[in-house]
């Protein structure tokens, strides 16, 4: 059962194990080739990645069982993620955003799909689900000895005055990105709105921008892609107005207006949509032609509250780790349900589509095998990616603004390395932070990459290791492929290792912009032309290359600090911080330090990540609403 959140009585996951091996092995072929006397059957309530991956794989593991899935939509499997580049054009055949159709799945593996099919109830206790043919509205009941809910998530519209105006869509399906499509062709769009900045939020913007047409974002929170820390979306932000998208984040939308004209001449009769009137908490007015609502999602689970199956916290349904619900003979997978992030120990619902397919393939070896099924879901780490205005944005594991939430202890750290060595053509640099536990054992909790090119890898080699349980000492050691033209001999991966592992050991400490305490002094060590640039505030500059010839001066000004502060003899710790423009220079300074009796510390990330967290705190300074609003008042 579920650690801490076992689903309630009548029965718990263990006291059913006899119950849920619905397909014995007296109802399979077994070694001998043995038939099976009774055909088995396996409903499955939803397509897409989960309910697909479970169909294909129960039949990969049973020949005998009838497989029959269901499905409400047109499409039983599609890729949803491809649905804004069929907006922007970039996919121009919306037939190629079709992955498995119902002839397919018949032909291939013998299971029968019926789309148009919607699910209105189900009877446990008999086994039946009703069942409503969309395109002839006669209902009917389907039988099941082992029931599998996969009915995924539906896009949250939230309840402001106007949210059902023409104009105003969700992208969540083929259909939807359909008729976005018609709406731009048929109303000249010129201007459009995108509400949330999330995954769908950025991709629909950069894709309207591909087809001309000029984009207000609307953000809730202090930045857009909540997974990502805001500092490390500073180059982010910057593109996206360089694009030409006016980003407003801190605000969210309250009302949207909607009004007709009739139309001229032969078209006397029509009406002209006029632009959407918005109007948002900060009393922002915005004519637009077009809004997409990409505001999060809420778990379809009416069917499943209907049913007594168990939900969680979040409203997602409860499911162990076979996928198996409360109820017997019913199990779970997908956007649906709640998912444990492993790593925080925390249950959310995770809309993506890696763990959907794993938990439906999960799912069917559980209905096929019962309990001799050897296969586990022992949670997720929600790793991602987004491309956006030309840049990669990935992520793995647990952010900081989660680690704080939940108390769990953390340090960080924050580099700037090229996806390749900088003498090769094409080096673009990549913003590279990651999470770590900072005592002597040094787990990896998380890890954030931004960049042109190169991020999704780092960031899915540093996923590998935090699936085993890996330390920033194993990343130290990480022994990667090389080439020019694809990494370093010291990759960003192993580079990240070493500056975590020396600050741990005491070699480099780390210190970090949004923590360093007051009257402790600040040596820049770049060049006097790259200081005259822009430097942090009170940051005394003695290059590099001079630090130490000039080893008296910094005892001075270290010296003056501790005399300032009214420090006692005894307590003088000589610190200092030390700073530079990506943090490698900062690191030779810090060692050469520590080397003469100084107590220093690299700041992480240099001042390049100063301009970041300075941006980020520019935006925490505007009011904004409670997190995970993402631009709407609900």
């Amino acid at each position: 059962p579920l650690s801490g959140t076992t689903p309630p009585a009548p029965s718990s996951c263990d006291q059913r194990e006899s119950k849920m091996d619905i397909m014995s092995t007296k109802a399979r072929p077994d070694n001998d080739g043995e038939k099976k006397t009774k055909k088995e059957k396996i409903l499955i309530i939803g397509g897409v990645a989960g309910g697909a991956a479970a169909a294909a794989r129960a039949r990969r593991m049973s020949e005998t069982a009838e497989i029959v899935m269901v499905d409400r939509g047109p499409y039983v499997s599609f890729a949803s993620c491809a649905l804004a580049y069929y907006v922007g054009d970039v996919i121009k055949d919306e037939r190629k955003m079709l992955v498995a159709s119902p002839q397919k799945f018949r032909g291939r593996f013998e299971i029968e799909v019926r789309v148009r099919s919607e699910a209105l109830s189900i009877d446990t206790k008999k086994k039946m689900v009703e069942i409503k043919n969309l395109q002839t509205g006669a209902t009917y009941s389907e039988s099941y000895d082992a029931l599998l809910l996969a009915p995924g998530a539906s896009p949250f519209r939230p309840p402001i005055p106007g949210i059902d105006a023409p104009g105003v869509f969700c992208l969540r399906s083929i259909p939807d990105s359909r008729h976005v499509r018609d709406w731009i062709e048929k109303n000249n769009v010129k201007h459009a709105t995108v509400v949330g900045g999330g995954f769908i939020g950025l991709e629909s913007a950069e894709n309207l921008r591909r087809r001309g047409i000029n984009v207000t974002l609307i953000e809730g929170g202090d930045h857009v892609m909540g997974p990502i820390d805001g500092e490390m979306l500073y180059r982010v932000n910057n593109k996206i107005k360089e694009e030409g998208v006016e980003m407003i984040v801190g605000d969210i939308l309250t009302e949207i207006r909607y009004e007709e004209e009739e139309g001229e001449g032969s078209d006397a009769k029509a009406k002209r949509h006029l632009p959407l009137k918005l109007r948002t908490r900060k009393g922002i007015h915005i004519d637009t032609d077009l809004v997409i609502m990409s505001v999060g999602i809420r778990p379809e689970t009416k069917l499943a509250k209907m049913a007594g199956v168990a939900l969680g916290k979040r409203g997602g349904i409860l499911i162990d780790d076979q996928c198996r619900t409360n109820v017997d003979s019913v199990w779970a997978c997908g956007d649906a349900c709640e998912t444990k992030n492993w790593i925080s120990g925390e249950y959310g619902i995770l809309a993506l589509a890696g763990p959907a397919s794993r938990q439906g393939r999960i799912a069917a070896d559980s209905m096929i095998l019962g309990d001799k099924s050897k296969l586990r879901y022992r949670g997720s780490q929600g790793t991602f990616v987004c491309g956006a205005f030309g840049f990669t944005i990935a992520g793995t594991g647990i952010n900081e603004a989660t680690a704080k939430r939940l108390g769990i202890a953390y340090d960080s750290v924050t580099t700037h390395p090229a996806q390749h060595v900088s003498y090769y053509p094409g080096a673009k640099m990549m913003d590279l932070k990651v999470l770590f536990d900072p005592t002597d054992e040094g787990r990896i909790l998380g890890a954030q990459c931004v960049g042109e090119e190169g991020a999704e890898r780092r960031i899915d080699i540093i996923a590998a290791f935090i699936q085993k349980r890996g330390t920033v000492f194993d990343l130290e050691e990480a022994e990667l492929c090389y080439a020019p033209q694809y990494g370093a001999a010291r990759d960003p991966v192993d580079m990240v290792g070493f500056v975590a592992a020396n600050s741990i050991r005491g070699d480099s400490p780390l210190a970090h912009w949004d923590q360093l305490e007051k009257g402790v002094p600040l040596i820049d060590v770049r060049e006097i032309h790259e200081y005259t640039k822009g430097s942090a505030p009170g940051a005394i500059n003695i290059p590099l290359n001079t630090l130490r010839e000039r080893l008296g001066e910094v005892m001075k000004i270290v010296d003056a600090a501790d005399e300032k502060k009214n420090t006692p003899g005894a307590e003088k710790r000589r610190r200092v911080y030390v700073t530079c423009h990506v943090g490698q220079r900062g690191h030779y300074a810090t060692r050469a330090l520590r080397l003469n009796g100084f107590d220093a510390r690299n700041v992480s990330g240099g001042y390049r990540s100063y301009m970041a967290y300075q941006q980020q705190e520019n935006n925490k300074k505007k009011q904004h609403p409670e997190p995970g609003t993402c631009g709407v008042e609900s």
